[in-house]
């Protein structure tokens, strides 16, 4: 086959999913920043082209840049909180998994801790706040109800519903260890914690960086758990607003304050190009060393 032609048939089969990824993210993106670009002179007037005021105000007007300022601590503490407990929690549960102790079980147990991901986040933020409640919960401190819990409580929350992602991920790779690596560390007489830290933790390491990107990711555009339980205005005392919230209620409006869906365009661009720049980070040395290491 001549290379023309199997670019244009490699084209033909890409077509679809290309056509799809244009429409659905690429467009809107771009669209996205597009509108940033504007603003109206008042609410319901026609917009009119601003460069980058809109950013400027975003960081510079002491609402706005105290409100995102705000948000992004608790992003950070958000993502630390996943990050420090879902994932060391996730390697245990794989660990235990693949560890031989119960395999006729294991994979039902798989299954098990799995469901809580497949589980609507309206269902799950229901069920906690019935455990937690002070009336009728197990808890009789408003977790919350309090600034310096609320937060903490919340991402726990999420952490309990998507402990089973990184499970899968690390599951997958112990799965892949290659069996005679094992036979070789319990001949030199090594145990079964010596041979997972010595043998196949280093072997799994490099899913630990994709399970963080991803992380930081998912909680840097999180918003439906914080929103189904605290609403658009995550009191007390904006304890638990983060990009997400702040986002919906710059573009939509809360309370007396009118959206505007400019300035909330501003907002997802600035949220964008702050996981694109840590994602390019992630690429550019995490990626490369891999490739380094395989050849």
């Amino acid at each position: 086959m001549r290379k023309r032609t199997a670019h244009r048939h490699l084209f033909l089969f890409t077509a679809p999913a290309l056509a799809i990824y244009v429409a659905f993210l690429v467009v809107p993106l771009a669209t996205t920043m597009v509108v940033s670009l504007y603003a109206a002179p008042k609410p319901g007037q026609p917009t009119s082209f601003v460069g980058l005021d809109n950013y400027v105000h975003l960081f510079t007007d002491p609402v706005q840049s105290g409100d995102f300022f705000n948000a992004f601590r608790n992003n950070i503490q958000f993502f630390l909180i996943h990050l420090i407990v879902e994932v060391p929690v996730g390697l245990l549960l794989a660990a235990l998994l693949t560890s031989g102790i119960n395999r006729r079980l294991s994979r039902l147990y798989l299954v098990l801790l799995f469901i809580p991901t497949t589980l609507s986040v309206v269902i799950t933020a229901f069920m906690w706040r019935m455990i937690i409640s002070p009336l009728w919960g197990i808890v009789s401190f408003p977790l919350l109800g309090n600034a310096a819990t609320a937060l903490p409580t919340l991402s726990l929350m999420s952490v309990w519903q998507y402990v089973g992602i990184p499970m899968l991920f690390l599951y997958t790779a112990l799965l892949a260890v290659p069996e005679n690596l094992m036979e070789a560390a319990r001949i030199d007489g090594a145990s079964g914690l010596r041979s997972f830290w010595s043998v196949k933790f280093p072997l799994i390491r490099p899913q630990f960086a994709l399970i963080a990107i991803l992380t930081y990711i998912w909680t840097f555009i999180g918003f439906d758990i914080v929103f189904t339980l605290k609403g658009a205005a995550p009191e007390p005392s904006m304890s638990s607003d983060i990009f997400g919230i702040l986002f919906y209620r710059t573009f939509y409006g809360w309370q007396a304050r009118p959206g505007d869906p400019n300035l909330g365009a501003t907002v997802a661009t600035v949220i964008f190009l702050m996981i694109l720049v840590v994602t390019a980070i992630y690429f550019v040395t995490v990626m490369r060393r891999q490739r380094s290491y395989e050849l």
